[in-house]
């Protein structure tokens, strides 16, 4: 792990107004960002510094941002963002430091659904993001539609598909699938709800006064259900998690149908950046959907 520089520690402690931390301690566990706990005298922060070209910190404050405008924090924490840097093009971003345990997931699973029903309630027109964001290390294309076919095709799908390699699928398989995703998603009535993004079990947890936690978003305006498929792809989240928050989304007809759907985005996105037996699951994901 690379270590902070002290000109980066001066300007954390001068933007925080506070002397040299108590402790830097290294977090390890994410292979994109560099992170620390950091101490100062009356808190603990979690700093996380980036040195790639591309803003991730930047998008990610800016989710975290918005997500808050939407959570019940008796139920749910969405990390509070104390302090972005931009120092000589490396991102530094501060907040806050929750600790976590390992209790049960209900008001996980009540405060997404509480979070996604307030986002819907907010009424907004149409499917996508005003920003730049990226999922994993892909970008994550920005921009708006009027309706979710085309968001989901022209934002996600399709702009996954044009970077992944020639040989995996067919262009003939691709049409199938994109014409199968459309007429799957004709006669489904999406809530239009601002998600998280990439809602697997190591960006959830529950803190000590057992609300969820939910951090590292990669968040758009999209269908509610794009979040529940993602927390079934990898496992992790529990009977009581889903118990919670179908009482405030009762499922649809068509769902296990739409977490293919919805799931094919991310395997597309793990083929390019990770190779392997993604593209064999590619594969496997579009022939189940063309097959529906």
């Amino acid at each position: 792990m690379q270590k902070l520089s002290p000109i980066e520690v001066n300007e954390i402690c001068t933007e925080l107004g506070e002397t040299y931390p108590k402790s830097i301690e290294p977090v390890h566990g994410g292979d994109i960002h560099s992170a620390w706990k950091i101490e100062f005298s009356n808190k603990k922060l979690f700093l996380k510094r980036n040195d790639r070209t591309k803003k991730f910190l930047e998008f990610e404050k800016y989710c975290l941002e918005n997500l808050s405008k939407y959570i019940n924090q008796e139920n749910l924490v969405v990390p509070k963002v104390i302090a972005y840097k931009n120092i000589k093009n490396i991102e530094i971003l501060l907040i806050e430091w929750i600790d976590m345990k390992n209790f049960d997931q209900k008001k996980l699973g009540k405060g997404l659904g509480e979070m996604h029903l307030n986002s819907t309630e907010s009424n907004p027109k149409i499917f996508g993001y005003p920003i730049e964001g990226f999922i994993g290390i892909s970008d994550q294309k920005k921009g708006w539609e009027d309706n979710w076919i085309d968001c989901f095709l022209n934002l996600r799908i399709i702009p996954q598909l044009s970077i992944l390699k020639s040989n995996v699928l067919d262009e003939e398989t691709i049409n199938k699938v994109k014409e199968k995703i459309k007429s799957e998603l004709l006669i489904h009535q999406p809530k239009n709800t601002l998600v998280h993004g990439d809602l697997w079990s190591g960006n959830v947890g529950v803190d000590k006064s057992r609300k969820g936690v939910i951090f590292d978003p990669a968040s758009w305006w999209a269908d509610n259900e794009v979040d529940i498929a993602m927390t079934r792809l990898f496992g992790g989240f529990s009977k009581e998690f889903y118990e919670e928050y179908h009482k405030i989304f009762p499922l649809k007809e068509g769902f296990e149908k739409r977490i293919t759907i919805y799931n094919f985005y991310h395997i597309i996105n793990h083929a390019n950046i990770f190779g392997g037996s993604y593209f064999n699951q590619v594969k496997d994901y579009a022939k189940e959907i063309v097959n529906f």
